[in-house]
């Protein structure tokens, strides 16, 4: 049996720790030798490289309807720090950096996230909707991950979903973010707005890069093992020449191996 955390064993102290934990991540930042991007500009670079959206209000298993339309209120908070972030060269962009304080005093409200698999409420939930299109976005570009985390767990069913299982990015702050590298010589910029249905976000850049990319999924299933039912994929980035068409290469990104927390029909779950 695991150890339990200090937290675990005394909830009084989660704060604290949360706080402790907010801290440290903050200096560490400061020493680390990134050049953290900030700069923004209401002018849009001129090439668009990708565009996305995600559907705003899901529903997710049984939880309440009201914690959605709060998650929205923090999209569009949270959104509004990033959105026309320039990335220029050598600079990393860092949600945390970007976004900052997540509490009530900021206009924030309670919302869902997932800790330990569980579905928990606190303020400023929902914003991995946001790190998973921004993280979909990046994939599309030669912008290098620097810092990057998923969850264990596959939460809810899938809900209309219209790319890969497992090409998100979960956050937690002051701990966990979302960072990412630009090794070229262009700028980039990240842009955000929204419509009654959708959050959308593109990413531009002042010159196209010499590739564009293709996200593909291999090897989907549901697998049986002691402890439950695993989600799996594999995926891969294809490389095409923006010019010519012709594909360059593929390159195998991650593996997904996610314990689901939801009823799996048995026709779809492989014996191993």
């Amino acid at each position: 049996m695991p150890r339990k955390r200090l937290t675990q064993i005394f909830p009084f102290l989660l704060p604290i720790r949360k706080r402790q934990r907010a801290l440290f991540y903050k200096i560490g930042m400061r020493f680390d030798r990134h050049t953290y991007a900030s700069t923004l500009s209401d002018d849009k670079l001129e090439k668009r490289i990708f565009t996305h959206k995600s559907l705003l209000l899901r529903k997710l298993g049984d939880t309440d309807m009201q914690l959605q339309i709060n998650k929205v209120t923090n999209l569009k908070i949270a959104s509004s720090k990033i959105s026309h972030v320039l990335i220029k060269p050598n600079e990393v962009f860092s949600f945390w950096h970007l976004v900052g304080d997540v509490s009530p005093k900021q206009g924030y409200k309670d919302g869902i996230f997932l800790s330990d698999g569980a579905v928990k409420v606190a303020s400023g939930g929902g914003l991995c909707q946001l790190a998973n299109l921004l993280f979909w976005i990046f994939l599309h570009t030669p912008l290098e991950i620097v810092e990057r985390y998923r969850h264990g767990f596959d939460p809810f069913p899938d809900y209309g979903r219209v790319i890969p299982f497992g090409t998100g990015a979960t956050l937690v702050h002051g701990w966990k973010d979302i960072k990412v590298k630009n090794p070229t010589n262009l700028t980039f910029q990240v842009n955000l707005w929204f419509d009654e249905t959708y959050i959308h976000g593109d990413i531009r850049a002042n010159d196209y890069p010499p590739h564009s990319y293709h996200i593909v999924e291999k090897n989907h299933r549901f697998v049986q093992k002691s402890d439950g039912i695993y989600r799996q994929n594999q995926i891969y980035r294809q490389i095409i020449d923006r010019r010519t068409g012709n594909h360059l290469g593929e390159e195998h990104l991650f593996d997904n191996d996610s314990l689901t927390k939801y009823d799996v029909a048995e026709e779809l779950i492989c014996i191993t």
